[in-house]
């Protein structure tokens, strides 16, 4: 029984610090950071006025499908 929860405790362990390395070589590459975030890239009234006539769209679509 002893056996047991030691090879638990050890695996966890091991798979705990396998973790925190994937972690810290994301921070290190720095895979979380947001350069060129997507509002920035895609704020200009073209892409505004693309955005609502899409949703008008879906609207139309999804009254079509009600009747």
């Amino acid at each position: 029984m002893n056996n047991v929860i030691i090879m638990m405790i050890s695996v966890s362990i091991l798979g705990f610090c396998v973790i925190l390395a994937i972690l810290l070589w994301g921070i290190k590459t720095k895979q979380f950071d947001d350069d060129y975030k997507f509002i920035t890239l895609n704020d200009d009234e073209e892409s505004l006025r693309d955005a609502i006539e899409l949703e008008n769209r879906k609207k139309e679509v999804l009254k079509d499908r009600k009747n």
